[in-house]
């Protein structure tokens, strides 16, 4: 790939927890130890632990029980909205969102996207973070991912080849996939769940960390390949979304 690897701190600190998870060191139903306890444990500072405890949240590992603390669960099933549109359009009120990015990347895979694009372990999964903003303020942080370029050249060579030409930075991925994706049919599924934004996004769209928030996921499938998946932060005021629950 022509993008140079990158892993976040708090993807790290993110897989460490889900595999002691996943090992059984905290099973399911059982409750993590208190926040000091644990980033002792795991050497690192309050502030990282909690985002990335609210990430794990967030992918339905953890749970919170008021009077108990932190529990691990299986992931539940979401309501959500089905619309294949860049979010910068959807919640654009006749003009698009300008599109700021943050950061582009290679990652490996999380739970997250183990779970939503079938990604194997040490998998490069290309990786997108940018602020959507309107009128000087932002109004969302996107964080994309596509699934493994081999994946893409086998069921969408031109969605592979857009991102290889290294398009204007200003843009989603997700708006690189549907302008490539002509003749292509493409399905997705999606869920919207409440959240707060934690620190490190609470910096990113000047707020504080205990706002609450919207986080809306999305995956984008050719048949029953999944090609593209997103997480979506929108904070208290931003622009209002069109929604279509589902069963």
């Amino acid at each position: 790939m022509a993008v140079s690897a990158q892993r976040r701190p708090v993807v790290v600190l993110y897989e460490r927890i889900a595999d002691a998870i996943h090992e059984g060191t905290y099973p399911p139903g059982s409750t993590l130890p208190s926040e000091p306890r644990l980033a002792t444990e795991l050497g690192v500072s309050r502030p990282a632990l909690r985002e990335a405890l609210l990430l794990l949240q967030e992918d339905g590992l953890l749970s919170v029980r008021r009077g108990v603390g932190r529990t691990v669960n299986d992931r539940p099933p979401r309501r959500g909205y089905e619309h294949i549109q860049p979010l910068e359009e959807l919640l654009s009120a006749g003009s698009p969102l300008r599109v700021r990015p943050l950061l582009r990347a290679v990652e490996e895979p999380t739970d997250f996207t183990t779970q939503h694009l079938l990604a194997p372990a040490r998998a490069e999964l290309r990786f997108w973070e940018s602020l959507l903003a309107g009128e000087g303020t932002a109004a969302a942080l996107s964080q994309e991912w596509a699934a493994a370029e081999e994946v893409l050249d086998g069921v969408h060579p031109a969605f592979a080849a857009a991102l290889r030409a290294a398009p204007a930075p200003a843009t989603s991925m997700l708006a690189v996939l549907t302008a490539a994706s002509r003749g292509v049919a493409l399905t997705a599924h999606s869920g919207v769940t409440a959240t707060l934004l934690g620190q490190r996004r609470g910096e990113q769209l000047g707020g504080a960390p205990d706002t609450p928030a919207v986080l809306v996921t999305q995956v984008v499938r050719v048949e029953d390949t999944p090609i593209l998946a997103a997480k979506h932060m929108l904070p208290t005021g931003a622009p209002a979304m069109p929604v279509l629950q589902s069963n």
